[in-house]
């Protein structure tokens, strides 16, 4: 098929104007439109650099009766190319008669509910260990939390089946390169598992917490009919390593678990997990991620700025943003994980301490947008070795927890006090979505100095991009300390750690995605690796 791209139309246009389009830019490449056999959007997003000419822009693919005359016609040609093959295709499969070792994923977020999906579609029956709870039971914990002040840390934002991606706006798009369209696989898969069908093709897809509960219910339910098994409630207290090699894994349950083959993709916030992973030798090094506070505005606010007179558009939905500024002291502040018409979620998984994400629904249809304001930090700032991240990032959380009154509730504070260096005593016109509440107070000591001076220099410079970003009853909250991952676990060419074979250090939580969609995605190549590595050493041990 031939693919078309910068395809632009107004935001008021029919599904005939579309067709009419595509048709003129072939006659434009010198391709009759008898030649037209059909077309499909491959995907739709909006240009809003001019807010008063708001327009939708396609990549459509397009079959045609003779494609290969096509081809030559369009060949050079701006915005012509030939639509890639994206289909998925399984790098190995099982052997016949079930005797091949079964390897083991720890973790049920993304990358490990995508690993165990497509070892199990392989037929090589994975064994899945999850600390927390099924995904129902899990977000019972997580309500009692915002509602009744109750943390259970082994069941809450980040514990649990699906992950820490559960509770969040479900966005399913992320900058890595994916030369081998490993993200069409997880948009189908997620289809498949009742997600919307418009995310295989608006630009920047997303799904809303509520949806993404029945979706993982349904993989996993696959992965059991395919084999696979699912351990909840279990977490793994030890590792045994022989001669540099994985030989099994030591479970709270009491049971040992052999295994040769263990996908750890355990998420950026079981640092007990990293501790052990370090006692035993495994190599990894501190790496940077970011600290910050939440901020939210009215939707309505950050649509007029964004949209203009189109703002309430359905087709464009609620305006988001994407802001950065370099500061004087040679920090960068950016906008994390925004989250239009959102909620800001408590997500603590340790007693005593505070931190703050950022959630939306399917429809995005609360009252206030929120985005984490994060500084980029470096492990010179937090010198001490692999760990010392861990023990920073909860020095602020306890910090924040006692500043929000030792019981859950977040410090906060209006972006008007935050600036004139004054404490707030009350709130605005903006009411803080985050739950169990919040307690005005001054962030100021709520995290280190250079990080407050950076962000305190970034507001008014993003007022100039969006009107209203530094309004006085905007509210920030603390702490946002869970960016990324504090440290990066080695892992070679083959995926495997470079220390101990048989362990390959996946997703988020080992350094090598951000987000659902490349968490998910490096868990389908970390499982390929795991697939290959079982085949090549059955292979050799029957040679």
């Amino acid at each position: 098929m031939l693919r078309l791209s910068e395809l632009k139309l107004p935001l008021d246009h029919t599904d005939s104007d579309l067709e009419a389009a595509v048709r003129g830019r072939l006659a434009e490449a010198g391709v009759k439109a008898a030649e037209l056999v059909g077309f499909k959007v491959f995907r739709r997003a909006h240009d809003a650099r001019r807010r008063s000419d708001i327009k939708l822009t396609y990549i459509v693919d397009i079959e045609v009766r003779d494609e290969e005359g096509a081809r030559k016609r369009v060949a050079g040609k701006p915005n012509w190319s030939i639509t890639p093959d994206m289909a998925y295709r399984f790098v190995a499969r099982a052997p016949a008669g079930g005797n091949a070792p079964r390897p083991v994923v720890i973790g049920m977020g993304p990358c490990g509910l995508l690993a165990g999906l497509i070892l199990a579609q392989m037929g090589f029956r994975p064994i899945i260990v999850e600390r927390g709870k099924a995904v129902r039971e899990r977000t019972v914990d997580t309500f009692g939390l915002w509602r009744k002040s109750v943390l259970n840390p082994e069941s809450n934002v980040q514990f649990g089946e699906g992950g820490a991606g559960t509770f969040s706006d479900g966005k399913l798009y992320s900058q890595i390169k994916d030369p081998k369209h490993y993200g069409r696989k997880v948009l189908e898969e997620f289809v498949k598992a009742g997600a919307p069908e418009d995310i295989l093709f608006k630009a920047r897809p997303h799904i809303g917490t509520f949806r993404l509960v029945s979706m993982v219910e349904k993989i996993r339910a696959e992965i059991f009919a395919l084999g696979g098994e699912v351990r909840f409630d279990t977490r793994v207290d030890d590792i045994d390593i022989d001669q540099g090699r994985v030989r099994g894994l030591k479970l709270s349950t009491g049971d040992y678990l052999p295994c040769e083959q263990v996908i750890l993709a355990v998420g950026h916030s079981a640092r007990d997990t990293f501790e052990m992973l370090h006692r035993r030798g495994v190599f990894m090094e501190a790496k940077p991620f970011s600290l910050g506070f939440r901020i939210e505005h009215p939707q309505g606010l950050i649509n007029r700025s964004r949209f203009g007179k189109f703002a309430g558009n359905k087709l464009l939905g609620a305006a988001d943003y994407k802001i950065v500024h370099h500061c004087s002291n040679g920090r960068s502040v950016y906008s994390f994980c925004m989250c239009p018409g959102g909620t800001v979620v408590a997500a603590a998984s340790e007693p005593g301490r505070v931190v703050t994400n950022g959630m939306s629904q399917y429809k995005r249809a609360e009252r206030n947008a929120n985005a984490g304001i994060v500084v980029g930090i470096t492990p010179a700032d937090y010198p001490g070795g692999p760990l010392a991240g861990i023990a920073f990032q909860r020095h602020w959380e306890e910090r924040a927890f006692e500043l929000g009154g030792r019981d859950y509730r977040a410090p906060a504070q209006l972006v008007g006090d935050f600036l004139a260096r004054r404490p707030s005593t009350g709130l605005g016109s903006v009411e803080p979505s985050y739950k169990p509440g919040v307690t005005p107070t001054d962030l100021s000591t709520a995290l280190p100095d250079y990080v407050i001076e950076a962000i305190r220099e970034a507001l008014p410079m993003f007022e100039r991009q969006i009107s209203g970003f530094a309004m006085d009853d905007a509210v920030l909250t603390g702490v946002e300390t869970r960016t990324s991952s504090p440290l990066r676990i080695e892992r070679g060419a083959d995926y495997q750690s470079v220390n101990v074979a048989g362990l390959y250090p996946a997703g988020e939580g080992a350094g090598y995605a951000g987000g659902i969609y490349s968490a998910a995605i490096d868990g389908i190549e970390v499982a390929e690796a795991v697939a290959l590595d079982i085949v090549n050493r059955l292979g050799k041990a029957a040679a």
